[in-house]
């Protein structure tokens, strides 16, 4: 019998290619075929690994073993984990391959063509006004790195991703500073920025509430902004156990995920994987930037239902009378006009959050990545401390964060808003002040670099160019950089297309389950991770671990200032430096000795107070967001006729990992290549555009031609499509308080055009 409030979510609009349920027989499919071939031995070797998925932060392994969580459950890797160690384990790119292709013809590569390009096992350079990457020495590499990084503090600069160390990223970090740079930019800087801002302010902490013990034991889930059925979908099993045990989950995404409605999981074989699981008992499709709108929603409804919790708030929380007001004064006319969702389905929500004994409150880009998404983590933390849902277990705050160890590295200090402990533990380090200028977060950097003022760049990890919006601002930027140096396992369309004025050198290095010794990282929910040693594939290769690196380009700047750096290489010594240094990382020094995992400490709120100079959460009242959209005008458009304004969403696919493709399809979703506009099917009707009819679609800072059209999910006004690639036609629009771009609401018009047949669709 149905019990769900919501049988059938709306807008169930779907196409012939999408799926009745997200993961099932597919996944098993993909498993066979990958670990069964000629490269399965490898993948298996790599599994079993004791060091973390190289994917989401929700990710497995460490000394637990390659299949196992921090609660020692079994069978929890997923079919993004077995993608990325597929990458990983590519044959080496050919000794002559960039002989023989010019610059030229590597920046016409898509991200998957640069990612199948194979494993990079030897450093090189492109040089000014040179055709080709070269073949370069270390010591050449080491001569010119030492010279740029000796620049100005003010024009020495580094970019990271998630997929380093925390013993990476703490010298990075060191070293940067030491040198007098605060300009420590991070790929969080793109997605979750707005998370660690909002929560810093109101709780002090700017990480997760919730640890997966605390998890186990809600009964109630909100997932705002989360496609977590492709992006971390070793947090369905958590799902699919707590609607098992009777509990209900709210999703508000303008997209409905067809496995955030049904998802059959591998882990449970029998009652899952092929029947299926479901997961949303309601389903919101809110307007694209109007989760403010939604919750402030939620919140007037919770008052009306008589479910606020006056007690907590008067015992733990300042400000909130002030958000009480707003709730009660804004009209449900006001409210249900700004986020599109009705009051019945907002009145409904909030009798699940109501009726739950634990309700935790999840998000993602979905929220962060807008031009307000600091005050739309507000209103989901004010809606959590309205109820008292929150500072116990089985409730809380839960950031759904994407790369692995992307919470690590912020952590470590690698970012331009270093907490206050850190900042004095380094100065006792360094015996002098830190008192740095404000540094350049990562959009910041950009608009930095086209202005001339950055000199030195050193990325590690991630795709810098490809990352960021009005990608011909961001080729442009960059190549105003004298110097470039790229630490990378493998080519990304970042190569190839953020060049430097001067030098560009790509510096091959050692994966996470290859590094020579022992290395740490922080999953999503504060646990930090173990990694054992181990060798790499690659015969004859060239290759250097990050860590060497870095210690060995600080030794020749600096000295034995602070530390002796070649010392450091032994990561035994950097993590003694991290439990110093580094608040709640005090086990960290003995972890060599015992193997003993851990989660950090005061990261996880079970009881009040907060870390406020208070001692209680500050509630701040969140303003409606203005979601008007341009005119054809305001496009340099005059005709009206089959044009159509609409806010876009850009996304991921359902296999690729940040900007890393895997497949150029979304099995999901029905989307058959990355050239595709996901569009309802009334809002494609009104302007005459059929299924698979060819659009231009245009935003502010260029066009798109030759789009397919799909029929799909996607609330009305809203439309879908794939980053990076769509990131060329617009412009950074960003939360002024985070630096985070609105990747979630894109204005573009889109029209009918007559159009060849798509270059090579498959």
């Amino acid at each position: 019998m149905e019990t769900d409030p919501q049988p059938k979510p709306p807008f169930s609009e779907t196409n012939a290619e999408t799926p009745e349920m997200g993961g099932g027989v597919p996944i098993i499919e993909y498993w066979a075929k990958h670990t069964l071939s000629p490269e399965g031995p490898k993948i298996w070797k790599t599994l079993f690994h004791h060091s973390a998925c190289l994917s989401c932060s929700w990710g497995t392994g460490g000394q637990k073993g390659g299949f196992t969580n921090e609660e020692g459950e079994k069978l929890q890797r997923c079919m993004k984990s077995v993608e990325a160690i597929s990458a990983e384990i590519q044959p080496p790119i050919p000794t002559h391959f960039f002989d023989t292709h010019s610059i030229a013809e590597l920046k016409q590569l898509s991200s998957l063509e640069a990612d199948r390009l194979g494993r990079l096992s030897f450093p090189v350079i492109l040089r000014a006004d040179s055709a080709h990457y070269e073949r370069i020495s270390w010591d050449e590499i080491y001569a010119i790195a030492t010279e740029a990084f000796q620049k100005h503090p003010e024009q020495i600069a580094s970019y990271s991703s998630g997929r380093g160390s925390n013993e990476a990223a703490f010298l990075l970090q060191l070293m940067l500073r030491t040198l007098g740079s605060n300009n420590l930019a991070d790929c969080s800087d793109l997605c979750h920025a707005p998370s660690t801002t909002a929560l810093q302010e109101m709780f002090g902490t700017k990480t997760s509430m919730v640890s997966l013990e605390s998890l186990k034991q809600a009964d109630c889930v909100v997932l705002a902004g989360a496609h977590s059925s492709s992006n971390h979908p070793r947090l369905m099993n958590e799902l699919i156990k707590l609607r098992d045990r009777g509990g209900q989950i709210i999703v508000i995404n303008p997209v409905m995920e067809v496995g955030l409605v049904k998802f059959g999981s591998p882990a449970f074989p029998v009652k899952s994987l092929v029947p299926g699981s479901k997961i949303a008992s309601l389903y919101l499709q809110p307007i694209p930037g109007s989760d403010v709108a939604l919750f402030i929603g939620i919140q007037k409804a919770l008052i009306e239902q008589d479910q606020i919790n006056y007690a907590f708030l008067q015992a733990h929380t300042e400000g909130w009378e002030a958000v009480l007001e707003q709730a009660r004064s804004l009209s449900w006319e006001t409210l249900t006009a700004t986020c599109g969702v009705t009051q019945t389905e907002i009145e409904t929500a909030a009798t699940l959050i109501g009726a739950a004994k634990g309700v935790v409150f999840g998000w993602a880009m979905g929220i962060t990545q807008h031009t307000n998404g600091v005050d739309n983590v507000y209103s989901i933390a004010n809606t959590a401390l309205m109820t008292g849902q929150i500072a116990r277990m089985g409730a809380g705050l839960m950031p759904v964060r994407g790369h692995s160890n992307v919470q690590g590295f912020g952590s470590m200090g690698v970012t331009v808003k270093l907490k206050e402990e850190i900042r004095q533990s380094l100065e006792m380090l360094l015996g002098r002040s830190l008192n740095l200028p404000k540094g350049y977060h990562t959009r910041d950097l950009i608009e930095a670099a086209a202005a001339g003022k950055v000199n030195s760049l050193m990325c590690v990890g991630g795709n810098l160019y490809g990352a960021n919006p009005d990608s011909a601002q961001a080729k442009r930027a960059l190549g105003n950089i004298d110097t470039i140096i790229y630490l990378a396992t493998k080519p990304n369309i970042g190569h190839f297309n953020g060049l430097a004025k001067v030098n560009t050198i790509i510096i091959p290095v050692l994966n996470r389950f290859e590094n020579p010794h022992k290395t740490t990282v922080e999953s999503g929910n504060n646990f930090v991770r173990f990694n054992d040693e181990g060798t790499t594939h690659l015969k004859n290769a060239d290759l250097i671990s990050e860590v060497e690196f870095l210690t060995e380009l600080a030794h020749r700047l600096l000295g034995d200032y602070p530390v002796e750096w070649r010392k450091m290489q032994d990561t035994r010594y950097v993590r003694h430096l991290i439990a110093k240094t580094i608040p709640g990382y005090g086990k960290i020094a003995t972890i060599d000795e015992t193997e003993e995992e851990f989660t950090i400490s005061g990261r996880i709120v079970t009881e009040p107070p907060f870390k406020t100079p208070s001692g209680r959460a500050k509630m701040l009242t969140t303003p409606l967001p203005n979601l008007t959209l341009p005119k054809l005008t305001d496009f340099g458009i005059s005709e009206p006729d089959n044009s159509l304004i609409l806010a876009l969403m850009t996304g991921r696919s359902y296999s690729q990992h940040n900007t890393v493709v895997y497949k150029i399809g979304d099995q999901y979703r029905g989307m058959p290549h990355r050239h595709c506009i996901l569009l309802n099917r009334g809002d494609a009707e009104k302007v005459n555009l059929a299924e698979h009819d060819r659009v231009s679609v245009q935003g502010d800072a260029g066009k798109l031609d030759n789009i397919e059209v799909i029929y799909g999910a996607v609330r009305q006004g809203a439309a879908l499509m794939f980053y990076p690639e769509v990131n060329v036609i617009f412009k950074a629009k960003t939360d002024e308080r985070s630096g985070t771009p609105a990747y979630k609401r894109v204005p573009v018009v889109i029209y009918k055009e007559k159009v060849r047949e798509l270059s090579g669709k498959q």
